[in-house]
């Protein structure tokens, strides 16, 4: 939730691993995980990989980092459970001893205990994770989590990704920032003298639901057509008859359209962009999202500059600033007036941030996604995400989130990547040896991840002639 008014300045969240909390954790977060989250289980690929990395690394010859591909918010829950229970149980089938704990200091982003509470920061905390601003240069951020990675006691876990990806079939451009870690890890321990090898372990996670329910979609997605104001929609059929995938993916599109057209009037109107509602839909989806994250960036007084991801990070850390201020010394000691001005300007701020997570909550939305939906899961990312967009335009609550059926994750350990081995061209072209690095990581994520491209060539094969009519 976001801070009402003026704020002191937000403080670094030092790790300081808990045993006892971590124990706990581990113990309850199975039970969690089945009755909170609906993952009934949780299966694991080649195991074995991470159980003789862990004990590599307790014998003092591998440091290495978990990389994950961060599809939803149960991620690191899932780990969690990984490392803490399913780890121990095949190092013991495998006779390899392990000590405890069998976990792993996390990266977070450190705006997430400012919309999911303090306990949040207090609960990472006790848990060995450490967190890092996404949208400027954290000095204190990186020096904690490189001194982790070359000096902890656990293994290193971050997301390449730098941010929630929200579907389960696709994967955003990954962020060097885990790769410029491992060479600085090679550098702090050669500068101390030490030997062992720095790794990055590619791990992929991929959720199912276990028993699609097909009605709860379709009721989901007339939701989503009341929403917008559609009326029922008729299909015409001219060829052959539509397959139920083809059917919901092409409601889904005209929701997203319809949507779309209302924000291209909404920001036409009233922040004066010039969104012409022509060309593609991705290209009109492009154009929102640039008119959307330019209106905050106009108040926040920002060059419209870089990736669509870069400036809603940009756009985040002013308003922390402005909210979190860093110029007043003591909130209680301000004079009424002052007081008064400065929770405008939280206010303010607060109003065109509302634009960024717009942008952010439809920003990883792209039409071939939908168009070649050939499973359930493509098509129920799509809607949660069309859901979610809605529910941000409504101001309603995001815990009443709509449930499609209980979820099961397979989790794909991959083979280590040696960092070690690359030190020489990192001496060499530090920049080139990082996006090398960077991208045979997403090479090896990708390569974990469900191959649709068949079912994607399947289905334009089976192209049907379709006529909505409203």
């Amino acid at each position: 939730m976001s801070a009402k008014t003026v704020q002191p300045p937000l403080k670094f969240i030092q790790p300081n691993l808990n045993p006892w909390v971590l124990t706990v954790t581990q113990k309850l977060i199975p039970f969690w995980l089945r009755y909170r989250r609906e993952i009934s289980d949780v299966k694991v690929q080649h195991v074995e990989k991470l159980v003789k990395l862990y004990q590599q690394f307790q014998l003092n010859k591998t440091r290495f980092l978990i990389a994950f591909r961060h599809p939803t918010l149960d991620d690191p829950a899932c780990l969690y459970h990984l490392l803490g229970n399913i780890l121990p149980q095949e190092a013991r089938k495998l006779n390899i001893e392990l000590r405890k704990p069998a976990h792993a200091h996390f990266i977070y982003e450190r705006g997430i205990p400012l919309w999911a509470g303090s306990l949040v920061g207090w609960f990472f905390s006790r848990l060995g994770a450490t967190p890092i601003y996404r949208s400027k240069a954290d000095l204190m951020g990186l020096r904690a989590a490189r001194n982790l990675f070359a000096n902890g006691i656990l293994p290193m876990a971050a997301a390449p990704e730098g941010t929630l990806n929200c579907f389960c079939e696709c994967m955003n451009p990954l962020e060097p920032g885990t790769a410029q870690l491992g060479f600085w890890c090679v550098d702090d321990l050669q500068k101390g003298g030490r030997c062992e090898e720095v790794v990055i372990l590619p791990v992929n996670l991929q959720y199912r639901y276990v028993s699609p329910s097909w009605k709860k979609l379709e009721n989901l997605i007339l939701q989503l057509e009341k929403n917008c104001g559609l009326p029922e929609l008729e299909i015409k059929k001219i060829q052959i008859v539509l397959s139920r995938e083809k059917l919901l993916g092409a409601k889904l599109i005209r929701i997203t359209e319809c949507l779309l057209s209302q924000l291209e009037n909404f920001y036409n109107r009233f922040y004066n962009q010039s969104l012409s509602g022509e060309g593609s839909l991705d290209d009109r989806l492009q154009a929102f999202l640039s008119a959307a994250l330019g209106t905050a960036e106009a108040y926040f007084g920002l060059q419209s500059q870089g990736n669509i991801i870069e400036r809603r990070h940009r756009i985040e850390q002013a308003a922390w600033e402005w909210i979190y201020r860093q110029d007043i010394q003591n909130i209680k000691n301000l004079p009424p007036t002052e007081y008064g001005l400065a929770n405008h300007i939280v206010e303010m701020s607060n109003l065109f941030l509302w634009n960024m997570r717009l942008a952010e909550s439809f920003s990883v939305l792209f039409s071939d996604y939908i168009q070649n939906a050939s499973s359930f899961e493509r098509l129920a990312d799509t809607a949660l995400l069309l859901w979610n967009v809605m529910t941000h335009i409504q101001g309603g609550n995001f815990s009443k989130r709509p449930s499609l059926g209980k979820r099961w994750v397979d989790i794909s350990i991959g083979e280590e990547i040696s960092v070690s081995q690359r030190w020489d061209n990192y001496r060499i072209n530090r920049r080139q040896a990082v996006n090398d690095l960077t991208e045979d990581l997403g090479d090896a994520l990708l390569s974990m991840m469900p191959n649709s491209s068949q079912a994607e060539a399947d289905a334009e094969a089976d192209d049907k002639q379709l006529t909505l009519v409203s």
